[in-house]
């Protein structure tokens, strides 16, 4: 990724399967700074992103079923049977106006990968704009109302909560990337290393993708590179040194070919801030490589003040692709399947799977069903 360019890859720290490779700046990014604020009485946020729209941050076995004794909303624990005079035991919410929010002149809060996520969450979130004839009503006055998506707590990471409190920090550290049985995990980057010194820790409280879990219980450790420096070379203290600065950039040019899945994406504005401004990004959604989607801070001259990435499972980037290509051909089904490489039936079958099957007449997919089963 061209934003990394400023940053320098430090020597790799292995733990069982993660491996993090710290990022340094020779100079910190000046006039933006960083830090947590964090909220231990508040488990789940209901985040507004328009008029009668919002999300639902996703917690397991639970979902908005009442209303509190002191009247606040609450996320019911599965399903309960109460007396109807008694109030259920539930999970207190929070209602939050929107994933970015300006708290005062010179200050913004929002949701770490929130932006992103709900970017990826709204992806042709509107469904059908023509109301073609194998779409249901639904699919057209509500479009993909709701929509989820799986992750998992870095808690839940195998070995990332004793990676991150055994792990060296540099002192120029400004981010790391984060890899897992060697699988790219997550970039995170902040303009100053103290606010990284602040914040590593709260790489525990990210989410994180259903391949990186499984990677992680999968592969119980990963193979350390050591730097190998040749005794021919080393005469003196300049010998020395150049092997050492050769040995640097071999390392820097590997983790730059490790990096390549962080791509340049479709990067989306969202708020300004003086010269810096906060992005979103959504990836290309191929199949065949690497998608992340991401969160950016750059000021004016480009340079990258904050970044914050996560990876997306192979079916949420087929879910994605699919998405994507139906709203390039406008929801029509021909036309888009001919892009797809396949047919009608095919596709219907796709989007069954994908999880969008409720969005098409159920006489289409049946016809295609019966069809599957006569081949």
């Amino acid at each position: 990724m061209d934003a990394l360019a400023d940053l320098i890859a430090g020597p790799a720290q292995v733990w069982g399967a993660v491996r993090l490779v710290p990022l340094m700046r020779d100079e910190p990014v000046t006039g933006l700074r960083l830090h947590a604020r964090l909220h231990p009485d508040e488990q789940i946020s209901v985040v507004s992103t328009g008029p009668r729209r919002a999300y639902v941050s996703y917690v397991p076995h639970s979902f908005v079923a009442s209303w509190g004794e002191d009247g606040l909303p609450a996320a019911a624990f599965g399903t309960q049977l109460v007396d109807p005079e008694a109030s259920p035991r539930g999970i207190p919410l929070t209602f939050r106006r929107r994933p970015a929010r300006r708290e005062d002149r010179r200050r913004l809060r929002f949701l770490p990968l929130h932006l992103a996520v709900e970017g990826f969450l709204a992806l042709e979130f509107a469904g059908p704009p023509i109301a073609w004839e194998e779409w249901t009503h639904r699919a057209v006055t509500q479009g993909l109302s709701p929509r989820a998506e799986a992750a998992y707590n870095g808690g839940a990471i195998d070995g990332l909560d004793d990676a991150l409190r055994i792990f060296e920090i540099h002192p120029d550290q400004c981010g790391m990337v984060l890899y897992v049985a060697d699988a790219l995990a997550a970039a995170f980057v902040v303009p100053h290393p103290d606010d990284y010194r602040a914040l590593h820790r709260t790489l525990l409280s990210d989410f994180y993708g259903e391949l990186i879990y499984q990677y992680a219980l999968m592969y119980p450790a990963v193979a350390d590179f050591t730097a190998r420096l040749d005794d021919a070379r080393i005469t003196d203290l300049a010998g020395l040194r150049r092997e050492i600065g050769r040995s640097r950039a071999e390392w820097t040019s590997f983790h730059t070919l490790m990096a390549g899945g962080l791509r340049e994406h479709r990067a989306t504005p969202v708020y300004t801030m003086g010269r810096f401004t906060l992005s979103r990004s959504l990836p290309s959604f191929d199949p065949d490589v690497e998608n992340h989607l991401g969160e950016t801070i750059t000021d004016d001259e480009g340079r990258l003040a904050y970044l914050k990435t996560f990876r997306l499972s192979a079916a949420q980037t087929r879910r994605g692709h699919l998405l994507s290509t139906l709203a390039a051909y406008d929801w029509r089904l021909d036309e888009t399947a001919a892009a797809l490489g396949t047919d009608r039936q095919g596709l219907v079958m796709r989007l069954d799977r994908a999880g969008f099957g409720h969005l098409l007449r159920p006489e289409i997919i049946d016809a295609c069903r019966a069809a599957a089963r006569r081949r």
